[in-house]
C-alpha cells in the first residue's frame, strides 16, 4: 500500500522520513522530471519528425536509502513525416508530357509547309525539302512518346480477333490514352510530311501547281495526294492541248 501511494502521489514533502531524517525523495523527483523533460526536448528537436516517448516510474525502497522514484525509459518510436513538396521522380506528369509533344510536333511541321507553299521555287525551300533531319527528328519523338504509351496490352488491343488482325474495339481502347493519342499524331505528322514532300518534289519536276495539294496534305493527307493526281492530269491534258494546237 505504501509503495503504491509513493508512485501515485509523487510530490511528498521532503519532510517524511522512516528514520527521522529529511529523505531525498524531493530531490530524485526533481533530477527525474528534468530528465524526463531532456527526453522529451531530444525526441522532438527535428522538425521533421514527430517523437512519442513514454517513460515509466518504478518505486523502490530500501531501508538505506529510504523510497526513490526510477525513471524506466521506454522505447522511442519515430514517425516521420512527408513534406507536402517532396520532389516527383518526373518533372512532368504523363498528360503533360502527351500535351506538350503534340503541339511540340505541330509547330515543328508547320514552317516546311509554309516554305513549300509561299515560297515553292526559292532555293531555300528547295534545299530544306532535300533535307531528311525534320524525319529523323520526328520519329525519333515518335519512338519516345510509343515506348512511353507501350503497355503489356498494347499488342493484344491491336490484333485483338482471331486472325491476329486489328479491330476497331481494340484500336479504340488503346486510344483512349493521351500518350497513345499523341504518339499516333506525330506518326501522323511525319507521314503527312513525307508525302507533302514527295508533291512537292513532282510539282517542281513536272512544272505544275502544287500549292494546293501541299496544304491540303497538312491535315487531310490521302485528299491532298488526290488532288495533286488530279491537278497533274488536268495539267498534261492542257499541256497536250497545247501542243496539238501549235502543230
Amino acid at each position: 500500500m505504501f509503495l503504491s501511494s509513493c508512485i501515485s502521489h509523487p510530490l511528498i514533502s521532503p519532510k517524511i522520513s522512516h528514520f527521522g531524517q529529511p529523505s531525498n525523495l524531493h530531490r530524485n523527483v526533481k533530477v527525474d522530471k528534468g530528465y524526463t523533460s531532456a527526453l522529451k526536448t531530444r525526441g522532438t528537436d527535428h522538425p521533421s519528425q514527430q517523437a512519442r516517448i513514454g517513460a515509466g516510474l518504478l518505486g523502490k525502497w530500501s531501508f538505506a536509502k529510504g523510497t526513490r522514484l526510477v525513471i524506466r525509459k521506454e522505447v522511442s518510436t519515430f514517425v516521420p513525416f512527408r513534406k507536402s513538396f517532396e520532389v516527383q521522380a518526373s518533372w512532368l506528369t504523363t498528360s503533360q508530357i502527351a500535351s506538350s509533344m503534340f503541339t511540340l510536333g505541330t509547330a515543328a511541321v508547320l514552317p516546311f509547309y509554309t516554305l513549300m507553299v509561299f515560297a515553292p521555287k526559292a532555293e531555300l525551300t528547295k534545299k530544306t525539302m532535300e533535307s531528311g533531319v525534320p524525319f529523323i527528328v520526328l520519329g525519333l519523338l515518335y519512338a519516345y512518346l510509343l515506348y512511353l504509351s507501350w503497355t503489356p496490352d498494347t499488342l493484344r488491343l491491336m490484333f485483338a480477333s482471331k486472325y491476329l488482325l486489328p479491330e476497331l474495339s481494340g484500336m479504340a481502347k488503346m486510344f483512349s490514352s493521351e500518350m497513345t493519342i499523341a504518339s499516333a499524331w506525330i506518326h501522323l505528322l511525319a507521314v503527312d510530311l513525307f508525302a507533302a514532300r514527295q508533291v512537292f518534289h513532282d510539282g517542281l519536276q513536272n512544272e505544275i501547281e502544287t500549292r494546293h495539294s501541299v496544304s491540303l496534305c497538312l491535315l487531310f493527307c490521302p485528299i491532298g495526294i488526290v488532288t495533286h493526281f488530279v491537278t497533274k492530269a488536268v495539267a498534261g491534258t492542257a499541256a497536250a492541248g497545247d501542243r496539238h494546237r501549235m502543230h
